[in-house]
């Protein structure tokens, strides 16, 4: 009894030491950059093109209307998005950070290479980690130019002074969120745009497709060999929707669809703002953003097209609108 008594012991100590190891560990980093992005007009245009029409920043961390689409409540754009609590799924609370250059809530005091640091590699301005929603793995594929053209264009939004609720998250997720960050290991180069199916898929990777339209296990990772298969569950005050399989699959959109057609999919919102989206019925609204798609290139949203077409088909088929009547 005494050996056993001794033994507990020593394993209680070992998880008391462990759990103190953990609760103080920082994930992997590197030191933020000390470089002073210029905000050149040509930079800003481009990082106003990549924050509201191909990755979609303001559409997690603004406001909402519960409109079609849910579009971003005019006003409201970059002040911090929805908060995501244990009503919903997730392990305690989070919520999109205000990304306006506001002083006490926003990035005013965050320098350059702290933002970059940010999005592309999971660790705030004072080393720890991000949540996950947040999709800095697909982010960390953005080139460091469109990445320096964020930053220039995020400081040009206007102030919010709006706090979100702190992040609070649940054991043992709050552990294993300090393993997910990886500092990047040298600069990264966007793909030539004279390739479409490349570029396209680097489209798809910042822009957040393939997090989307790829189903995910219990844990919240994305399944392997499943890639756009689609089937996602997202719940939220929209209510509830499943992911569409964007594979190639004869009896999906995408087996049939010529570019055109896919082009001018998105194009049919391009005149469609917050205050004329239309409201919709109980259970049939999407939180795909379709009208800040809308306002992406043709040239980019057919090399969109061209990378969707080379995928792997799978089948698998999805109710998008479970809810609907």
């Amino acid at each position: 009894m005494k050996t056993f008594a001794k033994i507990a012991g020593v394993v209680v100590l070992v998880l008391i030491a462990a759990a103190a190891f953990l609760s103080i560990k920082k994930p992997a980093s590197r030191p933020a950059s000390a470089e002073k992005v210029e905000a050149t007009p040509e930079r800003i245009a481009r990082g106003k093109y990549v924050v509201e029409h191909v990755s979609d920043c303001l559409g997690c961390h603004s406001d909402h209307l519960l409109k079609f689409s849910t579009p971003v409540k005019p006003g409201t754009e970059g002040e911090g998005g929805y908060i995501f609590d244990e009503k919903l799924g997730f392990p305690g609370v989070v919520a999109a950070q205000n990304i306006t250059p506001d002083a006490q809530f926003g990035l005013g005091k965050w320098t350059d290479g702290e933002i970059l640091r940010a999005i592309r590699e999971g660790v705030d301005r004072g080393g720890d980690p991000l949540f996950p929603m947040m999709p800095y793995e697909h982010l960390r594929n953005m080139s460091d130019d469109d990445a320096k053209a964020v930053v220039a264009y995020l400081r040009t939004l206007k102030p919010i002074h709006k706090g979100v609720p702190p992040k609070k998250l649940n054991f043992p997720v709050n552990f294993i969120v300090k393993f997910i960050p990886k500092p990047l290991d040298g600069p990264v180069a966007a793909p030539d745009r004279k390739d479409p199916v490349a570029y396209g898929k680097y489209l798809t990777t910042i822009g957040g497709c393939h997090e989307c339209h790829t189903p995910h296990d219990d844990h919240n990772n994305l399944i392997p060999g499943q890639d756009f298969a689609g089937g996602w569950e997202m719940t939220g005050p929209w209510g509830r929707v499943v992911t569409a399989n964007l594979t190639p699959m004869p009896y999906n959109y995408m087996g049939h669809a010529t570019k055109a057609e896919f082009i001018g999919r998105f194009k049919a919102f391009a005149n469609m703002t917050p205050e004329t989206a239309p409201d919709v019925p109980a259970g049939r609204n999407t939180v795909m953003p379709w009208i800040a798609f809308a306002g992406m290139t043709e040239e980019d949203l057919g090399s969109i097209y061209d990378y969707l077409k080379t995928l792997k088909p799978i089948d698998h088929k999805v109710v998008t609108f479970p809810d609907a009547k």
